[in-house]
């Protein structure tokens, strides 16, 4: 099947005004296929138009998964503007695409990216609890600002003015650091596939936070003490267990009878939501030393029975249904599968909280009260690195480690022991 394409050559050439037509051959034609790999130039002169010197040029956009040329109108300069002058302004504009800085692929609609590429071929890469994250991101933030658009629309200013625009509504510093960054992961798998020649969205710079830093919530001894009380078993030797050794709730949920050892605990596999793989980290991938006292309540678990209220009835379960190097430490009370994190927390972590008062009890508390312990107890910053399982020590101090009163006032009384104080 022939169809007429349009007419050919650059105005001033000897082709131009040709008509050109090609033959279609398995839905692309041949003429299709030798455009993608090729840069077209082009150099249409600038017109007259009303009030302006406007610019006719061909631009590709996808549509429904095929390349289509369109013409594309843009207004360069007001009409008084001289035209040696807006011929520089127009060969600026289309320098991009003469030059190659704007590649074919960058014709792709922001929206079709995500749903054909980055949701199926990157986000099932990503462990299933941040794949719900992006999504949400994905759909709650940038597709209803970037949907509209093609890739190569989304500029350096326009990530700018959206990132600046977040910053007027209630959305916390850290919530615009996260849709920053999950923007940042799409357009930079679009330079990967080289649909795009440079992120726009990366060394971006964050609006100021308007509150400054605040110490982030850790559970004190006493409230532990109280909280352990509150939880059933075998909840509250997971609890007991997070205090005391800082591991991740999929770390918990993960761990094997294998990984138990007579004074410590290694960590080589994870589970979160139907999700099995390996620690977060390389550095999360060890083992700890454990105090004995932790040891022997994950044991004591072995000798414990679940009560189950079914009715009027109560049904009773042993905590531990088997023991062997492979089986789960902490396992359903029923059947014995792997835990889900979330029922935990909403069952029994948080209401114990709200009872104590400490209703923002969750998971990365108690990591983080375990970080803090280590604090007040006067561990040097390395070690609490390494028991924290940290790349960098950096974050223990940084993210983890919160502000404690009663330590830094132990450390200005000390003082005295160096110089007396001299009235």
């Amino acid at each position: 099947m022939n169809r007429i394409l349009g007419y050919g050559g650059t105005p001033g050439t000897p082709n131009h005004g040709n008509v050109v037509t090609e033959t279609s051959v398995g839905g692309l034609s041949k003429g299709e296929i030798e455009r993608m790999a090729r840069r077209r130039f082009q150099a249409p002169k600038p017109t007259r138009r009303g009030r302006w010197w406007c610019l006719l040029y061909w631009q590709d956009e996808f549509i429904d998964g095929r390349r289509v040329r369109k013409r594309k109108r843009v207004n360069l300069a007001p009409v008084d503007t001289p035209e040696r002058e807006v011929n520089k302004i127009a060969a600026e504009h289309l320098r991009p695409m003469n030059q190659g800085l704007t590649t074919v692929g960058s014709a792709t609609n922001f929206a079709d990216f995500v749903d054909t590429v980055y949701i199926p071929v990157l986000l099932p890469k990503m462990a299933k609890t941040t794949q719900g994250r992006y999504e949400g991101i994905i759909d709650n933030y940038l597709k209803p600002q970037f949907q509209k658009l093609c890739l190569r629309d989304i500029s350096v200013l326009t990530v700018d003015r959206y990132v600046t625009s977040l910053a007027k509504s209630d959305l916390s510093l850290e919530s615009i650091d996260k849709i920053r960054d999950v923007l940042s992961g799409i357009l930079g798998a679009a330079v990967r596939y080289e649909l795009l020649v440079r992120n726009p969205a990366e060394g971006l710079k964050l609006p100021r936070a308007r509150k400054g830093k605040r110490s982030k919530p850790f559970i004190t001894p006493v409230q532990f003490a109280a909280l352990i009380e509150l939880i059933a078993e075998p909840y509250a030797t997971m609890v007991y267990v997070a205090v005391y050794t800082g591991l991740r709730v999929s770390e918990l949920i993960g761990l094997r009878w294998r990984n138990v050892g007579i004074d410590s605990i290694t960590v080589d596999e994870r589970y979160c939501r139907g999700d099995w793989g390996p620690p977060k980290s390389e550095a999360s991938n060890a083992t700890v030393p454990v105090n004995s006292g932790v040891i022997d309540r994950i044991h004591r678990l072995k000798t414990v029975e679940v009560e189950v209220k079914a009715g009027c009835a109560v049904r009773r379960y042993p905590a531990v249904k088997s023991s062997g190097p492979d089986d789960l430490v902490f396992q359903s009370v029923k059947d014995g599968e792997p835990m889900r994190d979330n029922n935990i927390l909403v069952r029994h972590l948080k209401p114990a909280g709200v009872k104590l008062g400490i209703g923002w009890i969750n998971w990365l508390v108690l990591r983080r009260s375990f970080a803090t312990w280590l604090k007040m107890a006067g561990a040097d910053v390395k070690d609490a690195q390494a028991l924290m399982r940290h790349s960098r020590a950096s974050t223990t101090l940084d993210i983890y480690q919160q502000f404690v009163p009663e330590s830094q006032r132990r450390v200005v009384d000390s003082l005295t022991g160096l110089a007396p104080l001299v009235n």
